[in-house]
């Protein structure tokens, strides 16, 4: 794991400040221990130094971030570890024959297991690279810093304004492996890898609303001269195992034509929480899958709740404060088709119903000299739902061996989100 982090003036971009030392506090590292602090030569009564101090949101509840960004990912449609080949055992012929001409679907679930005995091995790379929060592009997020004690008015007046480009990609590589335990029962487990890269890069300026004295704020530029402008970088990037999770599943009606399917998915908090790699939380999901096969026509429907324990990212990562990990509803349907012997392809709605979320909205700053308005963003908590589309496709090259690939993306702009997210993978049933 390497974290790093810099602090550059657009006149000097080598000078450097505090490494950053987790990815979960990197934004309130961003501007260093002490927050967003201006340079002054202004003095208090008394000759006392003027140390001008600017607050926000955004360096406090910016962190929040960090909170959706890690519930993206590690609730992202997992590929299915039920196994494209699912079979049944005949014994008027002692034999295994399979249950469905398609291949099944890549994010969705169908009710048929893979059979009594059976092992199902695969792998798949999943590629983010977060776009928008909340329709917010994120390489463009406002937000303002007002003056300590701004109320006083005078040169607290001033405020600082900054443009903030966030930059944040993830990588996971899961590993998932099902055993047929009866014809009915399946016990599958993903272990997944994950790289998360982080980049904020905020553009500050100094904006005087109520001084005239480039001394009373400013910033210090490297060759000793003063000026309104600083950049400030914080980068990080981390490697580790996510969190796993342990999936039961029972097929409890089954007709040639149809089933019907519960189940329970256990998520273990096994990813390093301090680096966005899990969530720190425990996670049940109990969920129900509906599915059928008409000749080459599979439809599929599925429904599910996630409960979460407390983490530190939906608390305070700077104080080690825990809260309560958003719990969400989930929900999909679609269908996949056999469109020859070796290909089906799969489409799928996706959704997430996501329960007393952090969000954020764009809102006008309103200056107190009654005439200057600024972008800025506020925070607040509230219940969303995010939808999302997939399409793949799964080729039998030969023998028991998939080739999975699919695009999932967005349908709205609802938290925090990548447009199109691409999976390719294989699966393997012995």
């Amino acid at each position: 794991m390497v974290l790093t982090a810099t602090a550059a003036w657009a006149q000097d971009p080598y000078r450097l400040a505090s490494p950053v030392t987790n990815l979960a506090t990197l934004f309130t590292d961003l501007f260093g221990p002490s927050g967003l602090i201006v340079d002054s030569e202004a003095t208090l009564p008394g000759e006392q130094p003027h140390s001008a101090h600017f607050n926000s949101d955004f360096q406090s509840n910016f962190s929040k971030f960090n909170t959706a960004l890690v519930n993206q990912f590690v609730t992202v449609p997992l590929p299915s570890p039920a196994s494209g080949f699912t079979y049944r055992f005949d014994p008027s012929l002692g034999v295994f024959e399979r249950t469905t001409q398609s291949f099944g679907p890549i994010l969705a679930e169908r009710a048929e297991t893979v059979g009594a005995r059976r092992v199902s091995f695969g792998f798949a790379s999943q590629h983010f690279t977060f776009d928008t929060v909340e329709g917010l592009d994120l390489h463009k997020v406002p937000a303002i810093f007002t003056h300590d004690g701004a109320q006083l008015r005078g040169g607290r007046e001033d405020v600082v304004t900054t443009v903030n480009s966030i930059e944040a990609t993830v990588t996971q590589f899961t590993t998932f492996v099902t055993m047929g335990v009866t014809d009915r029962f399946d016990i599958s487990v993903a272990v997944p890898l994950v790289t998360n890269n982080l980049t904020v890069v905020s553009d500050a300026t100094i904006q005087r609303l109520g001084t005239t004295n480039i001394l009373t704020h400013f910033f210090r530029l490297a060759n000793g001269d003063v000026g309104n402008r600083r950049l400030f970088t914080a980068v990080g990037s981390a490697a580790g195992v996510g969190d796993l999770t342990v999936r039961m599943k029972t097929t409890i009606e089954k007709t040639p034509s149809a089933g019907l399917a519960v189940g329970l998915d256990i998520r273990l908090p096994t990813g390093d929480q301090m680096n966005l790699l899990g969530t720190g939380a425990a996670g049940f999901q109990p969920f129900a899958i509906v599915s059928g096969a008409y000749q080459k026509f599979s439809p599929h429907a599925n429904v599910s709740y996630q409960w979460n324990g407390t983490s530190i990212l939906a608390g305070n990562p700077a104080t080690g404060e825990s809260g309560n990990f958003p719990d969400q509803v989930g929900y999909a349907a679609g269908a996949d088709v056999s469109v020859t012997g070796r290909a089906t392809v799969g489409f799928d709605l996706l959704g997430r119903y996501l329960l007393n979320h952090e969000r954020l909205r764009s809102e006008e700053f309103h200056a107190l000299d009654g005439k200057s308005t600024f972008s800025n963003i506020a925070f607040f908590t509230d219940s969303f739902n995010a939808l999302s589309g997939a399409v793949g496709l799964k080729i039998n090259p030969f023998g028991r061996l998939l080739l999975d690939a699919n695009l999932l993306f967005a349908l709205d702009d609802h938290g925090v989100r990548d447009r199109v997210t691409p999976l390719i993978g294989f699966e393997y049933s012995f």
